[in-house]
């Protein structure tokens, strides 16, 4: 998975990937800054040449370096993490995009009251429905599961 927080937005994006290799990293995020933005990443490799970008090395324990961080966007991730242990207990491949984006938009809207919160919710699941079927749906794999 790959997520940004905006600074000043405070607004999450995740994304389920197949991989975290250069391209696909350093295409999400250049997808999703504005031209110039500056960028704060770990000290994972796939980041490395990104413009205006500059990193703490969580390798060597090091988490703040004065304004670069990465505790916004962890913070979504550990409570991404809490409801899998607390809540969900098992979040299969197939289903985890929607997950995630369930989280994501938890945390968007959590600024509002609950009232608008409801009704940006329920406007945006107009005309969208999961049947059963399709939530259940086996995908063939030898063990049953109910992945990708």
């Amino acid at each position: 998975m790959v997520g940004i927080k905006g600074r000043q937005t405070n607004k999450v994006k995740a994304q389920v990937v197949p991989n975290t290799k250069k391209p696909t990293l350093q295409g999400y995020v250049k997808d999703d800054i504005e031209p110039g933005a500056e960028t704060f990443t770990d000290d994972n490799r796939s980041y490395t040449g990104l413009e205006n970008h500059q990193t703490v090395c969580h390798s060597v324990g090091e988490y703040v370096n004065g304004q670069i961080h990465t505790n916004r966007i962890e913070s979504f991730w550990s409570m991404l993490k809490r409801a899998h242990k607390g809540i969900f207990h098992k979040m299969s491949a197939k289903h985890l995009q929607r997950y995630v984006n369930e989280f994501s938009g938890r945390h968007n809207l959590r600024q509002h009251d609950t009232q608008d919160m409801m009704r940006i919710v329920f406007n945006q699941m107009a005309g969208k429905h999961l049947p059963y079927q399709e939530l259940i749906k086996n995908n063939g794999l030898d063990n049953g599961a109910r992945t990708f």
